[in-house]
């Protein structure tokens, strides 16, 4: 990976094995493996075994409204044999309910996923973002009839068209805004707790280059005007279905830092930290996840791990 970030969920930890995905019996195929692993969601949350997810051998496996092959483990999954098949299992309220009956333990990937391994964290955002997608393209969005899923769950079908659909990936770029006194710009959200910053973000429009849009979100969301863009890595997010593309830039010299203006629509406060601030600040406010990309850009910045309030209180 050409990555200047720690990116937990950019590791290359599953073979997708699309050679694959085409045959008729995959997953009667899959079955008479022993070794095949099935992972459970319902309502986008899953089951947890300690800090790993929870995986089912195919006996034990519930039926479930459908089924996605998520692909075979490569030699840097820690916890599963290299070359273990893994599917996805996306229950029905009854098979959930008889699963596991007790709501509170299913555990969506906001909360719980800093306390995976890179590994199992990976996995859960490739299953969720495959998920939502499923979930958002049962129908053609050209004649309105219903689509089947093909190729082991990673293409949809319309049954009057036969037009093939395939899951899709808004690009987005995230940034770390730095000005000429190496503070970075950090906004919150109006919905967001009191304490709770992250630097800003925002999704590529059509026909735009990830340089032109980081340029144009910056501006629309902080007032500002960054220059000199550098990409530092790539991150998928899977709400619902985004490749995060994380860069810094610079403040540009026709505006001042103190020129921010947050628009009130997406950010509602904006703020520079120093580091020296950040640091002394740091357990009294919420930053982004430890899994976040958002929080390997401020940590890039920063020059180390920093500890905050969002750790302390264990989300």
């Amino acid at each position: 990976m050409n990555s200047q970030l720690h990116l937990p969920l950019a590791q290359p930890v599953l073979n997708r094995d699309g050679i694959a995905r085409d045959g008729a019996e995959l997953f009667d195929l899959l079955w008479a493996e022993p070794k095949t692993q099935v992972m459970v969601l319902y309502q986008g949350k899953t089951l947890l075994a300690g800090q790993s997810l929870k995986l089912f051998n195919t006996d034990e496996a519930t039926a479930g409204k459908y089924r996605v092959y998520l692909g075979r483990t490569t030699s840097e999954f820690v916890g599963l044999d290299e070359n273990t098949a893994i599917v996805l299992s996306v229950l029905s309220d009854n098979a959930a309910k008889a699963l596991e009956p007790n709501e509170d333990n299913w555990k969506e990937l906001r909360r719980t996923g800093a306390g995976l391994s890179p590994s199992h964290a990976t996995l859960f955002t490739q299953a969720l973002a495959i998920h939502n997608w499923h979930e958002t393209h049962q129908f053609c969005p050209a004649c309105g009839q219903v689509t089947i899923m093909k190729q082991g769950g990673w293409s949809r079908l319309c049954i009057k068209e036969e037009r093939e659909l395939f899951p899709r990936t808004d690009a987005a770029v995230i940034v770390s805004i730095i000005d000429d006194s190496d503070r970075i710009l950090l906004g919150s959200q109006g919905s967001w707790q009191e304490n709770r910053w992250s630097v800003l973000a925002g999704f590529v429009e059509a026909a735009e280059s990830l340089e032109a849009a980081v340029i144009r979100e910056m501006q629309e969301e902080s007032g500002i005007l960054v220059s000199n863009p550098v990409y530092l890595g790539s991150q998928s997010w899977p709400y619902p279905y985004s490749l995060m593309l994380g860069f810094t830039a610079r403040v540009s010299k026709v505006n001042s830092a103190e020129d921010i203006q947050a628009d009130g629509v997406e950010i509602a406060k904006l703020r520079w930290f120093s580091k020296e601030e950040l640091s002394a600040e740091a357990k009294q406010i919420q930053l982004p996840s430890k899994i976040s990309i958002a929080r390997a850009l401020i940590e890039h910045w920063f020059g180390e791990e920093i500890v905050s309030a969002t750790e302390l209180a264990g989300n």
